[in-house]
């Protein structure tokens, strides 16, 4: 297995595995969305896609990393936003290694902290960050406002 960051030439590798990630969290399929999503991203480097393709080079995960700022502390905060590992490849450490190269990548870029959320039932996302040291964090309570919800 290696990790790469995704560049525009991946864009076709990657959607399969963002498809894979709006269906585990039961989105309608919208391929042509996804794909715009994703070639923004690309095209305008507001985030930090990381791949995990086997040695044939067939695509088994991605994480997507978004920049933010950290008022409080004064610096950087990254928010790892996604984490996807095809079924088949489960349990074979991919998603250990994305989170390890995503953990690389920031500290590499000198960011401060970085940020997660996943569902509540979701124990085996849980314990896996959890066991490379992520903390739960239980001193603030998020929200969220949804907006334009005819998309």
């Amino acid at each position: 297995m290696h990790i790469r960051q995704a560049v525009a030439e991946d864009l076709n590798a990657v959607l399969p595995l963002l498809e894979g990630y709006r269906e585990f969290y039961k989105q309608p399929p919208d391929s042509q969305r996804a794909r715009d999503f994703l070639q923004a991203r690309l095209e305008r480097s507001d985030s930090v896609i990381l791949l995990a393709v086997d040695e044939q080079g067939r695509p088994l995960g991605f994480t997507q990393l978004f920049p933010t700022l950290n008022t409080v502390r004064l610096g950087t905060r990254w928010i790892l936003n996604d984490l996807f590992v095809i079924e088949k490849a489960r349990r074979d450490g991919v998603g250990r290694t994305l989170l390890k190269a995503a953990r690389a990548h920031c500290e590499a870029n000198g960011v401060d902290e970085m940020r997660l959320a996943t569902q509540v039932e979701n124990h085996a996302a849980k314990a896996l960050y959890e066991s490379l040291g992520w903390q739960k964090i239980t001193a603030f309570e998020h929200y969220s406002l949804p907006l334009n919800q005819d998309k």
